[in-house]
């Protein structure tokens, strides 16, 4: 073995290997029956992040875990389209040549977008395979393949022919930099510092209502002016008041409502039903005209008069111009408010009356609903199980349609004849009957083939729409259409319903709400029983991480410098249950440091000094491990075959200190195992660095390397049969190294398929065990005092220390393992006894009725010494005054985050930890 770990050396040989041969397919005929998982995929234009880092890394784990349980596991890989994004990256890619996607034509448009997605659009793959993703890389899918295309056609024309597809007109999120509408979700609202302008509107017969705005622009698209019918200020104005809308010779209404906010501004609001969600409402409930007057580019239209040609926050400038000139601005000030941005390309986005497809969500959020609270479908953390019940109880009708070219077009055709006409009558007039369009009436057909002619006129002159559905249609199908539905595959009867869902709290409501919807509706199963919400990247202070910020950290960076390893261990030993990630570059040292402290280890056991004696290093002994299927028979797992015997914990050969490793290896088998079966990802990394780190390499190597020179044949093979299952334990986060060390081992074939281990913890609770494992957590106990006292008195590494050890019973115990006691505490001389005395200088530790006693004259100035730890003392109590200060401060603790004020008072806790520390070794130095 080489003296250091290289990743560089292992990782793409190994990755290639895996998949080359297959390893990674699921088994049929595993004991245990299937497990799947569906990847939640990229999008086709994305680059590895740390969120897909994390959120793959957690899917991993899982999978190869259950694989090693005996599962047919299946982790289903592929890509989204991303219809806007992929659209926007290739326009930009025409901008450079001078050319837009209108000159170049649909057709031809679609043809480059497809050209770009097989040149860049594997990128991610790729770079999941890097991170040691073990997808089955043969059921790979993308969105808009053949299958998947097929999917999204057959479930709109269902849907359709269901009654839950329709065509009508609403005000919908419109991005006039993308041109095409968004859904709720797709629209992120950022506060913005802005104005509210009051505006005098004229009384027709006399006297004046101020209205306060933040759009002025709008102004122009007025029907009505509203009030509180409880409003004292207004209760002079009649209800068939009128008033005269303010630079536009026009007529409009004054209503009252008791929908509207007396407190907001003046009380009295303008309604806008074309350019305002709340004003649409008013709109529809008293039949108001809605007049648009801003155009799909954000430009006003001819319905804006004089502003007509100008861009919507140009206009706004004008207008509030205007108003001072005419003397209608009574006053400004200013105003936050939160204004919704295009998710994409963070354009502000404008409300629009538009005609759109759309899908009526109340019957599928009730299957929705009925998932969680009949069908047992669960979150994890089960805090999100509100937040998914309190959208889907307060849903709204989803928007799909998208004007873009880059998707599946929508399945719908319109006679050029009854079209025009029928949404010339609808387009501008009231709003006070249905908003759904009369697909008869229109000259719609909805059909996967071109109708052959009109069936309301008999035209033959049909045309398909032009729009595509938005990204999410298709995504809601991932669980089920990316294994072959509406196809009845075998894929889809063995792996569907999938297992678990692992992915962000982001996408909730875009995706895995969607989803089980989908599931209920078309397959009557829930397409997961359990959904994992992992955390959110961010850096440390709070943010979160983003090329716009430019505090990104790249995990193909860190896996070129740490290894893929380093960087899935570190980000799971981070990830705590549902809890955000706070990074940064150090925080990876953890998982690199430890893959190195792995080999080493590994190292010392497989390629050990030759014995002094024997002058020849160990032979291992061989072995097969049998697996016992569900009907009790036994197979070779010969795919995945360790290379060691099996230990017996009652083996009479045995030592103290084998006992306790040995016990310790059934406790942490047991503790991963459940980690796991909780989603305790962070849990299982900590449970396995503690073992790896602390009780095997600091305690039990170090043992081992005397009891080598008495029992080398039985240290031997303890230190392997460890060794091998702690390899096991490890190889779901960490499957490089465990793959390259399970073959120095000997293991034949892959871990991958090697069986999980099974902790039997029957006799632990046995006389002798139990002693021996309260004899080598004495030994610990003592060794590990003795090394805090060199640590906290900086006693010179180089430099031994004499122990001395006052106790009653038990002195046979010490005296028996003088050796390890001196190996393990630097000691150059150990004396036991009932009735010892500290000599003067020395550092005393107590252990229950044991105390030790290290003399530190001649090794230390215990003059500086004291002096070095009265000016720690100092600099720990003004850290720990500025904290307390911080906390009582009411203004601190009112508006910080609880986050930030829960990890101050930590802090401080620490601080006045480690002060107490502190004054107990100045006492011991008088």
């Amino acid at each position: 073995m080489s003296e250091a770990y290289n990743p560089s050396d292992v990782e793409a040989r190994l990755a290639a290997e895996w998949e080359s041969q297959g390893h990674f397919k699921p088994d049929l005929n595993a004991p245990q029956g299937p497990f799947s998982i569906v990847i939640p995929p990229p999008n086709v234009t994305g680059i590895l992040h740390m969120g897909h880092a994390l959120n793959n890394t957690l899917q991993d784990i899982l999978v190869r875990w259950k694989r090693m349980q005996g599962y047919s596991a299946l982790w289903v890989p592929g890509t989204d389209h991303a219809g806007i994004a992929t659209q926007n990256v290739v326009e930009r890619q025409l901008a450079k040549e001078k050319i837009t996607r209108h000159q170049l034509g649909r057709e031809k448009f679609v043809e480059k977008v497809w050209e770009w997605k097989e040149q860049y659009g594997s990128t991610i793959v790729r770079q999941l395979r890097r991170l040691g993703s073990s997808c089955d890389w043969s059921h790979e899918r993308f969105t808009m393949d053949e299958g998947l295309s097929k999917a999204v056609q057959h479930c709109f024309l269902e849907l359709h022919k269901a009654g839950l597809v329709y065509r009508g007109y609403y005000l919908v999120n419109w991005c006039p930099r993308c041109q095409t509408a968004l859904s709720d979700e797709e629209v992120t609202h950022e506060e913005v510092k802005g104005h509210l302008w009051y505006i005098k509107y004229p009384v027709t017969l006399g006297g004046e209502i101020v209205v306060a705005t933040t759009r002025p622009e709008t102004m122009l698209g007025d029907v009505a002016v509203a009030v509180h019918p409880d409003d004292e200020r207004y209760k002079k104005y009649k209800k068939n008041q009128e008033l005269d809308l303010p630079l536009i010779a026009r007529r409009i209404k004054f209503i009252q409502d008791p929908a509207i906010d007396m407190e907001f501004g003046t009380g009295a609001v303008k309604v806008t039903p074309a350019h305002d969600p709340v004003d649409f409402l008013l709109g529809q409930k008293y039949g108001l005209e809605a007049i648009r007057v801003i155009d799909p580019d954000g430009r006003m239209n001819e319905q804006a008069g004089p502003y007509a040609g100008l861009d919507r926050f140009k206009c706004r400038e004008k207008i509030v111009a205007d108003l001072e000139a005419h003397r209608l601005l009574d006053k400004v000030e200013n105003h936050k408010a939160s204004v919704g941005h295009c998710y994409r390309c963070k354009t502000i986005i404008e409300p629009m009356l538009s005609p759109q497809w759309f899908v009526r969500m109340k019957p599928l959020a009730a299957l929705g609903i009925e998932a969680v609270e009949k069908d047992g479908m669960r979150f994890v953390p089960e805090r999100w199980t509100k937040v998914y019940l309190d959208w889907l109880n307060n849903i709204r009708d989803w928007c799909i349609s998208r004007q873009i070219w880059w998707g599946h077009r929508i399945p719908a055709w319109y006679c050029k004849r009854c079209y025009p006409e029928y949404t010339q009558r609808q387009q501008r007039g009231t709003l006070s009957g249905t908003l759904v369009i009369d697909e008869g009436h229109a000259g719609i057909v909805v059909s996967a083939q071109a109708p052959s002619s009109c069936p309301r006129c008999g035209g033959k002159d049909m045309v398909q729409d032009e729009d595509v559905l938005d990204t999410w249609f298709s995504s809601w199908l991932w669980p089920f259409s990316t294994l072959g539905w509406p196809e009845q595959t075998k894929d889809l009867a063995t792996f569907y319903p999938t297992s678990v869902l692992v992915t962000g709290q982001d996408i909730i409501f875009f995706w895995v709400a969607r989803m089980v919807m989908a599931g209920k509706f078309f397959l009557k199963k829930i397409p997961f029983k359990d959904v994992y919400i992992h955390g959110i990247i961010r850096v440390e202070g709070g943010k979160k991480m983003s090329k716009s910020l430019g505090n990104i950290i790249d995990p193909l960076e860190i896996i070129e410098r740490m290894g893929a390893d380093g960087l899935r261990f570190s980000i799971a030993h981070m990830a705590s249950e549902g809890q955000d990630l706070y990074l940064s570059e150090n925080k990876f040292l953890i998982g690199r440091n430890f893959a190195n402290k792995l080999w080493n280890a590994s190292r010392l056991i497989l390629d050990p000094a030759p014995d002094a004696a024997s002058g020849a290093p160990a032979v291992p002994g061989q072995s097969s491990t049998l697996h016992k299927t569900k009907e009790g028979s036994a197979e070779l797992r010969a795919a995945g075959t360790p290379s060691v015997s099996p230990v017996a914990l009652d083996s009479p050969s045995l030592t103290v200190a084998d006992i306790w490793i040995l016990t310790r290896l059934e406790e942490v088998t047991a503790s991963v195992t459940e980690s796991l079966n909780e989603y305790r990802f962070n849990e299982m990394a900590r449970h396995l660095y503690q073992f790896v780190w602390n009780d095997f390499c600091d305690w039990y190597l170090e043992t081992a390397k005397l009891q080598r020179e008495d029992n080398l044949e039985q240290t031997e093979r303890v230190l392997r049969y460890v060794l091998e299952r702690t390899l096991r334990l490890l190889h779901p986060i960490m499957p490089f190294i465990t793959e390259e060390l399970w073959r120095k081992m000997g293991g034949q074939g892959t871990i991958s398929k090697a069986i999980w281990p099974e902790a039997d913890l029957s006799k632990k609770g046995s006389v002798k065990v139990a002693q021996a494992i309260g004899e080598f957590g004495s030994l610990k106990s003592i060794i590990g005092a003795v090394r805090n006292i060199r640590a906290t008195f900086r006693v010179p590494a180089k430099e031994k220390v004499k122990l001395l050890i006052r106790v009653k019973f038990a002195e046979d115990l010490f005296l028996r393992n003088e050796k390890l006691i001196k190996r393990l505490g630097q000691i150059s001389e150990l004396t036991v006894g009932p009735d010892i005395l500290p000599p003067p200088g020395s550092a005393a530790a107590y252990s229950g009725s044991v105390s030790l006693f290290v003399p530190l004259a001649g090794l230390i100035d215990i003059p500086a010494e004291r002096q070095r730890i009265q000016k720690e003392m100092e600099s720990l109590q003004t850290r720990a005054q500025s904290k307390k200060g911080r906390l009582n401060d009411p203004t601190f603790r009112n508006k910080a985050p609880a986050d930030v004020v829960a990890e101050e008072e930590e802090s401080l806790k620490e601080l006045e930890g480690e002060l107490s520390k502190w004054a107990e070794s100045l006492k011991q130095l008088q």
